[in-house]
């Protein structure tokens, strides 16, 4: 069956939406919804802070009686399990009477899983499924990683010198990069349910790991630290080593940010599935390494774990971004 021309496009439109949810949908998947009808998008939805509102419930809103017969793009399996925060979106998908549905994957979710499609199907409502599944699955990464590895998404974000330094010898980092990194940066932090930093750090730095950006401050991630620090604020999380970020509370996405020990750990532990690296144009020499020893034995047991997938010029410093490969 051929796949109608517009609908990469339209689905398009609802991935993009559901990066708005990001970092703050809870336990829920960041999902992101368009309503079409005659070519024309009459209803938009990405899932609410806290997981609720969903995406389809948002679109439909918007939509209204005119969702009777339109086309629903929505970039995650309408949900089928009954919850008391809110309405079943496959059934209330059926009450709207749509002409069909598009979906970009199945839900991870075992409650859901084929049962959102098949209640649609079994409705008489027409159902495509794997429009655009690569660009969702990476979209909704975070919660995929939790309800597939039991565990949150990691990025691991280091700005280094060009010979790999993040700090001189007396421990000063302020600033190696520039402006507009690390207003990169803040972005990130925007996008993370919560922000990890080492013990050292956090005694050494006293970082705030709040958002510093123009109407981005109520989006402030939830501060975790790994190790001992008695003197952590009151409501920093506090875990003792990194396989513990499986017990994190409703975390899908986590950044972690400080201290070469710290990003030793979790690269040692293989729980990094995507790295930032900012790098100034600046040698330090003789500077505080970026990352610690990682328990490589052999070389060749390095090569084929990271692939790249974007680079950016910020100002004067370079942002390479890697994902994991293997």
């Amino acid at each position: 069956m051929l796949t109608p021309p517009g609908d990469a496009h339209f689905m398009a439109a609802a991935l993009a939406l559901s990066e708005r949810g990001r970092g703050r949908t809870g336990a829920n998947p960041n999902v992101g919804c368009v309503i079409v009808k005659q070519g024309v998008i009459i209803g938009r939805g990405w899932t609410q802070p806290g997981g609720r509102p969903h995406a389809e419930e948002m679109a439909l809103a918007e939509a209204g009686r005119s969702a009777k017969g339109a086309d629903i793009y929505v970039t995650m399996e309408p949900c089928a399990h009954e919850s008391s925060r809110g309405p079943t979106c496959s059934i209330s998908i059926i009450d709207a009477k749509p002409k069909r549905v598009i979906v970009a994957t199945l839900d991870a979710d075992e409650r859901t899983r084929r049962r959102g499609i098949d209640r649609l199907g079994d409705a008489g409502i027409p159902v495509s499924v794997g429009i655009r599944e690569p660009e969702a699955r990476s979209a909704m990464a975070g919660f995929l990683c939790r309800l597939e590895n039991a565990r949150p998404f990691v990025t691991l974000k280091l700005a280094m010198s060009l010979d790999g330094c993040i700090a001189l010898a007396d421990g000063s980092s302020q600033w190696i990069t520039g402006d507009q990194a690390r207003a990169h940066a803040h972005l990130e932090r925007a996008r993370s349910d919560a922000i990890l930093v080492g013990a050292g750090t956090a005694r050494t730095d006293k970082p705030g790991l709040d958002v510093r950006l123009d109407g981005l401050a109520d989006r402030s991630p939830q501060p975790v630290v790994l190790g001992n620090d008695p003197d952590k604020p009151a409501h920093w999380l506090q875990i003792s080593e990194p396989a513990a970020i499986a017990d994190l509370p409703d975390i899908n996405w986590l950044l972690v940010e400080g201290g070469a020990k710290t990003a030793s750990s979790f690269l040692q532990a293989d729980l990094v599935d995507r790295l930032l690296l900012y790098r100034a144009p600046i040698i330090i020499g003789g500077g505080l390494p970026g990352i610690g020893d990682i328990g490589l034995e052999k070389l060749g047991d390095a090569h084929g774990r990271w692939r790249r997938t974007d680079q950016r010029q910020l100002g004067q410093d370079v942002l390479e971004i890697y994902d994991r490969a293997a």
